[in-house]
């Protein structure tokens, strides 16, 4: 292994990878160096790269704080990442992480999405330009809004995005602005304000901002709205483990994400995969973004699953403690979760391959080709500046997908609605 990692590391070298300490890289055998593109890409001290779907492009630097160990990542143009651990996670065009990162599997950050140090993700998709300051726990969310590195989304430093129940579910992502809007890039940024904290799953709309040190317990879709309540329960109450004492808005979130996910990964298979046909490794980093898409999809799938099987305990705990005195509503919507979700998992599968009304996405596209036939190739550049009648053709084609999955779920959860 020693001796094939030498080889691995001296034929980079030789290709014109910069490694000044070649010693102290490891690179393993399982690795394509031919993934691995020779044009101004720095790998530092101590760094090690597994996987044999690691790809990285040109300008790539690598462990210039601190050493960086990837695995089966996917790293665009000009990725950088500082310091950490990386694994089965998909970088675009200048995206970059500081020191200390740990990025677990799941995760898709598009181009020029960053964040400081000693920041921890998972299943987490920002887009463009979002920004996470230092000393961050932010997994199981979607974030999006801004429209440069100058005006962005951002986290303040010591954020939390609780995803982990005292139910042990994790049925908890957060839309924090959502894919059919913010996939234009014009939308105003979002801002979670320091040491704060989202309770999820929650949904949070363009231009909302949440004050330093606040806990969100809610929703502000509408978005548009500074937030300083930290809404803390008013008087303690006794906890009943595996006793929900509401499933409404944790049912109707998860799904909202669910859906959202579909729309995005129709974008990434219709649009964004025109944006990535120049070289093969780039054909590689666009395949591995698609996969961090299914593979979050699969993960909401199994936790809203996990929480539809936890509603029979639930159910004869809440009959126990209130006696007479129960909620026929809730007992409803927790019924119809636990019985119903087989067919809702069937339905959100078969909505996964659904295409959205064809006459939308049809004149959008042939909008979108037209466009691509006279201008250069980059995708925030032309993103932003499509004009008004174009961007709405598309609108109304994402959203045709999340409503008709929307609809198509909530007929099996008559009384959520």
């Amino acid at each position: 292994m020693e001796n094939k990692t030498k080889s691995l590391v001296s034929t980079l070298i030789e290709k014109g990878v910069s490694i000044p300490n070649p010693s102290s890289v490891e690179i393993g055998e399982e690795v394509d160096i031919e993934k691995i593109s020779t044009k101004n890409v720095v790998i530092h001290s101590g760094c090690k790269i597994f996987g044999k779907e690691t790809v990285i492009m040109s300008g790539v630097k690598l462990g210039a704080r601190s050493p960086v160990t990837i695995k089966n990542c996917q790293l665009g143009r000009n990725v950088e990442l500082k310091g950490g651990y990386f694994e089965e996670s998909t970088f675009l065009e200048s995206s970059n992480m500081g020191d200390g990162a740990e990025v677990r599997a799941g995760c898709l950050l598009e181009e020029e999405a960053n964040g400081a140090h000693t920041v921890g993700l998972k299943q987490t998709i920002l887009f463009p330009f979002v920004t996470l300051g230092s000393i961050i726990n932010f997994c199981d969310a979607l974030m999006a809004g801004g429209t440069s590195r100058r005006n962005h989304s951002e986290v303040g430093s010591s954020y939390i995005h609780f995803n982990y129940t005292p139910n042990q579910d994790k049925a908890t992502a957060s839309l924090i602005g959502d894919v059919v809007n913010g996939v234009w890039l014009n939308q105003l940024p979002i801002f979670l304000g320091g040491q704060g904290g989202l309770v999820g799953p929650s949904q949070i709309g363009y231009n909302t901002v949440i004050g330093a040190g606040v806990i969100f317990r809610g929703d502000c879709p509408q978005g548009n709205t500074l937030i300083l309540d930290k809404g803390a329960q008013k008087e303690n109450k006794r906890f009943y483990p595996g006793l929900y004492w509401s499933v409404k808005r944790r049912v109707l979130n998860s799904i909202e994400y669910i859906v959202n996910i579909i729309a995005l990964k129709q974008w990434y298979l219709n649009v964004r995969s025109k944006f990535f046909q120049s070289t093969k490794l780039e054909q590689l980093v666009y395949k591995g973004a698609l996969e961090k898409i299914e593979l979050v999809f699969n993960e909401r799938i199994k936790r809203l699953g996990q929480l539809a099987d936890k509603m029979k305990k639930s159910i004869e705990l809440y009959k126990s403690v209130r006696g007479d005195n129960t909620s026929e509503l809730l007992l409803n919507q927790k019924n119809e979760l636990m019985t119903n979700y087989q067919q809702i998992e069937s339905i959100l599968r078969e909505e996964e391959s659904y295409l959205g009304n064809e006459d939308l996405k049809t004149e959008f596209l042939e909008h979108l080709d037209n466009i691509l036939k006279n201008e250069n190739n980059k995708y925030t550049k032309i993103i932003k500046h499509l004009n008004e009648n174009v961007r709405n053709a598309g609108i109304a084609w994402l959203n045709s997908i999340i409503e008709e999955t929307r609809n198509k779920v909530l007929k099996y959860l008559p009384s959520f609605i």
